[in-house]
């Protein structure tokens, strides 16, 4: 009877250690971070090199989930060489986006390779409270969901910039651009919220370094090699600059295909991987889809360069990166100033978030029509209730003869249309900081001007309630276009000289204020505004007038 109750306290002493060997293990504490930060774990897996394609053959990911139970995200890791810049090596990455804070365990690691299969596993994160607001995610009680919010709630204004291949350093004639990767987006952030730019070489490549490996190990910038992306790039170069725009909340908006080169705009096609981009858009999804600051636009003009996309191809595209991004990070295409957005896409399964288009505009009531034109679809179906942006509005410079007034006044319709819109300096046809960087605000002028209309709509406007629409005003001028919370809020803008206008607003006592853009001058016109108010508008080609009940 002896043996048999110390075999029994045996087996309950095996027992217990047993369970407090997992929780001992569970407990594991590797990280301390804070909300909406970007965690990466970094992993040891099988040695790569140049031959190698851990971006197709490698696949390794992670569940982790937070202590309440929810939520829970399935992330996917990526090769990064030595983890230092080097093309050969044995590191993995795992990049991580807190939603909560408190405690969030490592559920399981999973991975084709037995080196990877469950590193970490029972691991955890400590989370502590940050004033950063997160993820942008379509307000869907705004007016036709029109308009971005933040995961904190908050509600900031858009206008962009483009540095296409800033990434390269290179620009026209093979000469180095001179710029710095970190210094422009810094700059950058300081006068707009938004910045696109290839993840790779497009037109101005650097001769020495390259996003992709062939098949040989060799560097190239032939995107039918997009199975094969090089770390040393990805690290060295795309990962400062997203990294920094995180640092400075300016939004990375990331142009997976193209703008123009054949090179680049093959990278969909991946013909050296049967046409399949499965490997890229999963690399791109693991490498900088857990950064709340990222945007990304699978192809710039998908249907007129060559190669062409189809809009079935472009959804299928979509299809496939969708299942490997963990967050709701913001998706979409990039049109031609032929189609705006094409009522094709209206046919096919919802994959997008927003609408991008392509149209250039030098003043307010186009800009602000576009807008307009393009959410509420005309192909007679439901109107398009997502947000759109006009992501090339006007770029300033010779190259397509828009002044510095002109890009102010077109962004102002943008608003007044109830989308978003971006910009560039173009000094010339494929030149300038469209497309090298460098960013000077003393040569794309129009920026100073931008970042003051957007400070007073974030200061002032509570346009995430407003929608198109001047029925309170009378005697205005046809070019004119507005924006109402009916009740509570109006936006009027103007861009020439008319008398008379006439507010009827609605019953209680209205402050009034005068913005002019093109001179960076504000004016309250009254704290006492009710029932009808007459008003003038100054011959300024952009002005706003803000309504507002007390």
């Amino acid at each position: 009877m002896l043996w048999r109750i110390n075999k029994i306290v045996w087996l309950l002493v095996a027992l217990l250690s047993h369970f407090f060997f997992i929780s001992q293990t569970y407990s594991a504490e590797i990280e301390k971070a804070g909300l909406h930060s970007v965690v990466e774990l970094t992993f040891k897996g099988p040695e790569q090199n140049e031959t190698d394609v851990p971006a197709r053959d490698i696949d390794f990911w992670l569940r982790i989930r937070h202590e309440s139970g929810s939520p829970e995200y399935k992330i996917h890791g990526f090769w990064d060489g030595d983890g230092n810049g080097r093309t050969s090596g044995n590191i993995f990455k795992i990049r991580f986006c807190p939603t909560r804070t408190g405690r969030w365990n490592i559920v399981e690691v999973y991975s084709n390779k037995p080196a990877l299969q469950g590193q970490k596993q029972g691991d955890h994160l400590i989370i502590n409270f940050s004033d950063h607001p997160g993820f942008w995610i379509v307000d869907s009680k705004s007016p036709g969901s029109r308009w971005y919010m933040r995961s904190d709630g908050s509600h900031p204004y858009i206008f962009g910039n483009t540095h296409y291949s800033f990434l390269s350093a290179f620009q026209k004639g093979n000469k180095p651009s001179g710029n710095n990767i970190a210094a422009d987006i810094a700059g950058n952030a300081e006068y707009f919220k938004k910045l696109r730019f290839t993840l790779h070489c497009d037109r101005y490549p650097n001769p020495k370094e390259k996003p992709f490996f062939d098949n040989n190990g060799r560097l190239t910038d032939q995107g039918n090699y997009s199975h094969r992306p090089n770390p040393r790039w990805f690290s060295q170069r795309a990962d400062i600059a997203v990294q920094t725009a995180w640092k400075h909340d300016l939004i990375a908006d990331l142009i997976l295909c193209g703008p123009d080169t054949e090179d680049s705009r093959s990278i969909l096609r991946a013909n050296n991987n049967d046409n399949d981009p499965t490997p890229w858009l999963k690399y791109a999804a693991a490498r900088y889809g857990s950064f709340p600051n990222v945007w990304i636009c699978l192809c710039n003009e998908y249907e007129i360069k060559t190669p062409k996309y189809t809009e079935e191809e472009i959804a299928r595209f979509a299809r496939i990166i969708k299942q490997y991004l963990p967050y709701p990070t913001p998706l979409s295409v990039h049109s031609t100033p032929r189609t705006l957005w094409s009522n094709k896409f209206d046919e096919l399964p919802a994959w997008n978030d927003h609408q991008i288009i392509q149209k250039k505009i030098r003043n307010l009531h186009d800009s602000a029509d576009v807008i307009q034109y393009t959410w509420q679809n005309q192909n007679g179906n439901k109107p398009r209730i997502k947000p759109t942006v006009n992501d090339e509005l006007s770029y300033q410079g010779k190259g397509d003869k828009h002044t510095a007034e002109d890009t102010i006044e077109s962004h102002l319709g943008v608003f007044l249309g109830g989308g978003y819109g971006t910009t560039g300096e173009k000094p010339g046809n494929k030149l300038g900081q469209y497309f090298k960087g460098c960013f000077n605000p003393s040569e794309h002028t129009a920026a100073d001007n931008l970042k003051y209309l957007r400070e007073i709509i974030d200061t002032h406007i509570s346009f995430w309630k407003m929608a198109p629409d001047t029925n309170i005003f009378s005697n205005l001028h046809p070019d004119f276009r507005g924006l109402a919370w009916p009740n509570h809020e109006y936006v009027l803008g103007t861009n020439k000289a008319h008398n008379n206008i006439i507010a009827n607003l609605p019953a209680g006592t209205w402050t009034i204020r005068r913005y002019d853009i093109i001179n960076k001058k504000a004016v309250t016109l009254t704290k006492s505004a009710r029932n009808s108010f007459s008003f003038n508008s100054p011959n300024s080609r952009a002005a706003m007038f803000h309504f507002k009940k007390q």
